[in-house]
């Protein structure tokens, strides 16, 4: 464990709050985490080994520690959250909101705002809506704005000096701020805050608005103007007819989180109520949660990385409590400028709303995974389950031998990354020692492989599948014993009998022949057999089609190799006419060839 070399300078640390910051050989920044009291949080780690796969990994990483002290714990929450944003480091909790749907931009820091289509939210003093889904309802959206509110969507630098205006006035899409006689910067700005108001769901505020400019448009007997009011207001009423309305106008402005963790990683999906509505619908995903990977701990991360570039409601509601609520409460206040409180309902309307967020979170989930990812998933699960691993074997290596008569032996090695063959990471080997003793093979083969896998500093498996049974395993147990990677679990399958063997148990485990463990292990026992009886045929006929032509004197890989490519085979060389070789590689070659296939049948 490399941590437990850092013990006297963890012994040194500050009882103070703080951030932490854990280093692999390559000085890759691999862990970011914060602290009331650096000493006891660091220390912690201390006996964490075996604790899981994954936290196992993280500990043999560690070759470096470095701390930053701060004033506060909410200091040490920016300051961890910032370094986990920029540095991205391997066993952070990582959510991705969902920038791949595009988001609409009220672009309210030009003097003539525009809206424009956006593949994320900036911190740069714009409106912003979304995301939408699916994703042709933002140009929608966008085209709307301009039909009811003649939002312009030129590019043009707005100076009012146009003499005319272009084709989007006319088919009345566009209110032409570009022309001073027709729309003045105030009648301009009007149109600006009720598409604000749209964007924002506030379609109670709007539909008022627009009825009492077509009141007063009737009053002064401008009735295009009036009727053009009318059409806006009715739409904006139809809209906010078909949104989801809450049973109470007290649920205000909030937003509302749900959780879902699950073996292909995390979603948590977001409720934006505004005005008592559900205006939005926001989904962060996680793939495979690495350290720290509880409901707590997922759910903490979401809330700092999702409010990063928004500013908080007054009101947070979550599924469960979180262990620096505090501090986060405070640091979200500090960004909105006002209170913000994060709130576990337990009852009513909002405990419902809360579980309605969980319950999408669990759809949202299954949605991102097709059936057969499902099903892999289920496999995994279940193989941890009968083994009884600390962790889901997301990733499995397994090891089969290849021979014919202790002839051309060779290894295989293949790899199962989340239920998937992960073909990138095959590796083959020929085996260099006791090539007619099977065990030995096996021995060798897993102590090349982890070996070189010790030096380069992993990854290694969840899991080690062995094809073969008891004096197999035990020939992969012991070769791991002396690299000191006893802590790795392998398990043997025979193939006749179709049952698993394991170190600790004396009989093996026999699963039901549909059970989609075993038909799981069986798919990469099956793959890792393909692999090697193809690297067993090839090493083969390479011996077989190239010893007879490397004893020929004057006969090298090139010549060797071009004979074979013009004839095609070691047959078609020896059916090959003097003049035939003589033409390839030359008289003097073509005679020694000749003598040698005539000496030698």
């Amino acid at each position: 464990m490399a941590i437990g070399e850092l013990k006297d300078q963890i012994a040194r640390l500050p009882e103070q709050p703080g951030v932490y910051l854990y280093f692999n050989a390559a000085g890759e920044t691999i862990y970011v985490g914060k602290a009331r009291a650096l000493r006891d949080r660091v220390r912690s780690y201390l006996g964490a080994y075996g604790s899981g796969p994954k936290t196992d990994a993280l500990l043999d990483d560690i070759v470096r520690l470095e701390v930053i002290v701060t004033d506060s714990v909410v200091e040490a929450l920016a300051l961890e959250n910032n370094l986990i944003k920029q540095r991205s480091p391997r066993y952070n909790i990582l959510l991705r909101d969902d920038k791949n749907y595009p988001y609409l931009q009220l672009t309210t820091s030009e003097p003539f705002p525009r809206v424009l289509v956006a593949r994320g939210v900036e911190r740069d003093g714009n409106v912003y809506a979304g995301p939408f889904l699916p994703a042709r309802f933002a140009r929608r959206t966008m085209s709307l704005t301009h039909r009811l509110f003649g939002m312009r969507s030129c590019n043009e630098v707005i100076t009012g000096q146009r003499p005319r205006p272009c084709l989007e006035y006319d088919i009345k899409r566009c209110i032409a701020p570009c022309v001073a006689s027709l729309c003045a910067p105030e009648e301009y700005a009007r149109a600006v805050e009720s598409t604000r108001l749209f964007l924002e769901g506030r379609n109670d505020d709007l539909a008022r608005q627009l009825g009492d400019r077509m009141m007063a448009a009737a009053a002064g007997e401008r009735f295009e103007e009036a009727a053009q009011l009318r059409d806006a207001m009715r739409t904006v009423q139809t809209l906010q007819a078909r949104q989801q309305k809450m049973a109470s106008a007290e649920l205000g402005n909030r937003d509302v989180f749900g959780l879902k963790i699950g073996a292909a990683g995390a979603v948590v999906l977001v409720f934006e109520v505004r005005g008592g509505r559900v205006v939005e619908r926001i989904e962060l995903e996680s793939g495979e949660i690495a350290v720290g990977g509880n409901d707590a701990e997922v759910l903490e991360a979401a809330l700092q990385q999702f409010y990063e570039l928004r500013d908080a409601p007054p009101e947070v509601h979550v599924p469960l409590e979180i262990v620096d609520q505090e501090a986060l409460e405070t640091w979200l206040s500090d960004r909105a400028g006002r209170r913000v409180r994060i709130i576990v309902p337990q009852r009513g309307e909002k405990r419902g709303l809360v579980d309605l967020a969980t319950r999408n979170a669990a759809l949202a989930y299954q949605t991102r995974m097709n059936q057969e990812s499902l099903a892999q998933y289920d496999a995994l699960e279940i193989l941890q389950q009968v083994l009884q691993l600390p962790g889901l074997p997301r990733r499995i290596e397994c090891f089969d031998i290849s021979t014919i008569q202790g002839s051309e032996t060779v290894a295989s090695m293949v790899v199962c990354d989340d239920g998937r063959m992960k073909k990138s990471e095959y590796r083959k080997f020929r085996i260099r020692g006791a090539a007619q003793d099977d065990f030995a093979a096996m021995h060798e083969v897993v102590g090349r492989r982890y070996r070189k896998l010790l030096e380069e500093g992993g990854p290694f498996p969840d899991l080690v599948l062995i094809d073969g049974g008891k004096g197999q395993l035990g020939a992969a147990y012991a070769a791991l014993e002396n690299l000191g990677l006893a802590n790795l679990v392998a398990v043997g399958i025979a193939k006749k009998e179709e049952v698993l063997f394991t170190r600790d148990r004396e009989a093996p485990i026999a699963l039901a022949v549909n059970d989609p463990a075993l038909l799981l292990v069986q798919r990469i026992r099956d793959e890792a057999h393909r692999f090697a009886v193809t690297f067993h045929r090839t090493a083969r006929r390479q011996r077989d089609l190239t010893s007879e032509l490397d004893r020929v004197p004057g006969v090298g890989p090139r010549r060797r190799r071009t004979l074979l490519t013009r004839f095609g085979s070691l047959a078609g060389v020896r059916r090959a006419t003097r003049e035939d070789l003589a033409a390839v590689v030359g008289a003097k070659t073509a005679d020694a060839v000749l003598a040698f296939f005539a000496a030698g049948t």
